[in-house]
């Protein structure tokens, strides 16, 4: 199913390429091991007889990239209000390893960070599906990992602005805002005029 030189995504993991697929004693029984390299310098072993069902997949073709792109696009989904709930269902879908699934999260959190701001076990988890999708997407368009998280912030700066402009919700950041209120800036102390 899988060879040495396959390029793989590993659930919770991301993207690499298989290494070398060994036999190990473990318990006296021989055991065949894929080999992973991922991003980082992380190895990654997965018992060959598990691998369909731990999820690891081919990365997806060149063709997809557009998807995911469309995917980062759009508006959000419909989301949880509770922290905790919102947490689990997005767990669900990094765990299924399901790059459209990532993307969805990668955007979500996004626009919500920019929205509200995001608890640390979410900005964690933001941080962690972006790379997943990152490294994913770096394979397949053999780029750099910086060209490509540029270009995924962008994709998605570019979303939220129009998805936010349209619902009339302004996304420029404003110097007459809460702070201001308590802190009294002026034009010559932050060297920009009051709005």
């Amino acid at each position: 199913m899988f060879n040495v030189g396959d390029k793989v995504v590993y659930p919770m993991h991301g993207a690499g390429t298989i290494d070398s697929i060994d036999k190990k004693n473990i318990l006296d029984e021989e055991v065949e091991y894929i080999n992973i390299s991922m991003p980082g310098g992380v190895k990654v072993m997965v018992p060959s007889n598990q691998a369909s069902k731990q999820g690891l997949r081919n990365i997806i073709s060149q063709n997809d990239v557009e998807k995911v792109f469309c995917v980062l696009e759009t508006d959000e989904t419909a989301m949880s209000d509770n922290w905790n709930k919102r947490y689990r269902d997005n767990m669900d879908k990094m765990k299924s390893g399901d790059i459209y699934e990532v993307a969805d999260v990668v955007r979500n959190l996004s626009f919500k960070q920019k929205e509200k701001g995001l608890s640390t076990g979410e900005k964690k988890m933001l941080n962690n599906a972006k790379q997943i999708l990152v490294s994913e997407l770096v394979l397949v368009e053999n780029t750099t990992n910086a060209e490509m998280e540029k270009l995924v912030d962008n994709k998605i700066d570019v979303s939220f602005k129009e998805n936010r402009e349209h619902e009339g919700i302004n996304t420029e950041i404003s110097t007459n805002n809460i702070v201001s209120k308590f802190i009294p800036f002026n034009a010559e102390s932050t060297g920009t005029s009051q709005k």
